[in-house]
Parts: C-alpha cells; structure tokens; sequence
C-alpha cells in the first residue's frame, strides 16, 4: 500500500466528521445549545416583574416525545399577552438522550417569554441528568416574581436509588431561612409527594419542611400526565398538576397581592 493511500485513509478518518456518530448518552453538546438557560431565565422574569403586584404564569410539562404538539404550544403561548413566565415542570426527554434535550431545545427557544424547567424523572435516566445540569443548571433552584418565591425541586427519588438527598432537605432549610425579601412561597416539583417516584418515607417530613416557608400558598407538579387539585396531607396545602403536553392544555395562574386564580386552556 503505497503512501498516497495511507494518506487517504487518514484523511477520511480525522476529517470527515460527519461519519462520527456519537452515542446517544454522550454529553457533548451541539456548539449552539445555551447553557445555563433557568439563570438566565430567573434574570429576566425577576427585573421584569420586580415591580408588579399581579403575576400570571404558564404550567405545563412532560413534553418528551411531543415535538408537534411542544412547537403548537410555543405558537399558540407567542400569540398571548400579559404572561411573564413559563415553568416547564419536568420529563423534557423521555429516554435522558441529549438529542431530546436538544430538540426540545430548539422549540423551546423559540418562547416570547422566559421559561425555567425542573428536572423530571425521564430526565435523568442515563446520564440525562448530567445533560440537565448544563443546559439547564442546578436540579433545586429558587426564584422571586413580585413578592413571590418560586422554590423549584428534584423530587425523583427513586431515579437515584436512594443514593442522592432526594429531596434535598438542606436544600429547603437554605430557602427557608434566607433573607430575601417576599412574602409568600410556591412549591414546585415534577414528582409529588405519595407517587412511586418521590421518597415516601420522608414525605411528611417534606410536608413540614416546605410548611415552614413563608406563607406557603400551594405547590405545583407535573408527572402524572393528568389534571388535578388535591389537598395530599389534608392541611389545606392544594398540589396543583398539569396535564402532559401530548393533550395540549396547560394551567394559567394569576397572582394577586391577596389572593390568586387559575384557569385550565386548551390548545
């Protein structure tokens, strides 16, 4: 074999690089994906709303496998005024591949307005969670919108084996006893307390945890593909859950300085 075909054999090995396919749970990330995308989120939904009283956002979630109906809602969310914010409430890939980040990603980029996301339990199977982090950031994150704080959690448990504190109850004691300035809490979670995915047998220990936050108005999840509104512990604490995006609907909720209002629309 002469020196030109040794030459050509490398050529073809080190440059064509659209022969190399990558496995599907590598996390290296196409070169035009954001990073960081709920800190920049949080930048933009706490200036805006820093000096409002009344506060309207989206709830939706487990948008894996629903590209059409995913690029549907951003049509039909774009087309709608006087929302400030999104919360995507977890399961944005079903198998935890980072091409199902990605692909979310590019629909979701295309929101008029800013969106932060929870990690949900399809999220981290593989290393999907590992994905996550760099597109999305830490798994529990806090936020203020008016005089409201969103206090966002992993609650998928099991995905872990027990092994990770989930919930991260030093997490919640940190949001508890922070100094920031607000006046009431909202819980949200893609995995609630009593499913198989949540750890239950600190779920009243989570109860009274998130209790202790101040003025604790309701919690929010996704998960179980289906609406409800449920009183789980029976202390008046209302768990809110969405609809997954294949059935094109998702909750709007209005935050007054007294009180608030939510409404269930279809797409």
């Amino acid at each position: 074999m002469g020196f030109s075909r040794y030459w050509f054999i490398f050529f073809l090995l080190f440059t064509a690089c659209d022969l190399i396919d990558y496995h599907p749970y590598d996390g290296r990330l196409d070169s035009d994906i954001e990073t960081n995308l709920n800190e920049k989120a949080i930048v933009r939904i706490e200036s805006a709303c820093k000096t409002k009283d009344t506060i309207r956002f989206v709830m939706t979630g487990d948008t894996q496998r629903s590209y059409d109906e995913t690029e549907r809602f951003v049509k039909h969310i774009n087309q709608k005024t006087g929302i400030d914010f999104i919360i995507h409430g977890g399961d944005i890939a079903d198998f935890g591949m980072k091409k199902e980040y990605e692909w979310t990603y590019d629909i979701l980029s295309k929101l008029n307005y800013p969106y932060v996301a929870v990690i949900g339990n399809h999220d981290i199977i593989g290393n999907g969670d590992h994905v996550y982090k760099k597109i999305y950031g830490k798994e529990n994150f806090s936020f203020i919108a008016g005089n409201t704080k969103f206090v966002c959690l992993n609650t998928n448990a099991i995905e872990y084996d027990y092994s990770n504190p989930v919930p991260d109850f030093s997490f919640i004691r940190e949001e508890i006893y922070d100094d920031k300035e607000y006046d009431r809490t909202i819980v949200v979670m893609h995995a609630p307390p009593g499913n198989e995915q949540f750890n239950n047998n600190v779920k009243d220990v989570f109860q009274a945890y998130i209790k202790q936050l101040p003025e604790l108005l309701f919690c929010l999840h996704a998960h179980n593909h289906q609406l409800s509104v449920s009183d789980l512990f029976n202390d008046g604490i209302l768990y809110y859950g969405c609809e997954n995006m294949s059935k094109r609907s998702y909750l709007l909720f209005t935050l007054t300085p007294d009180d608030y209002t939510y409404e269930v629309v279809r797409f």
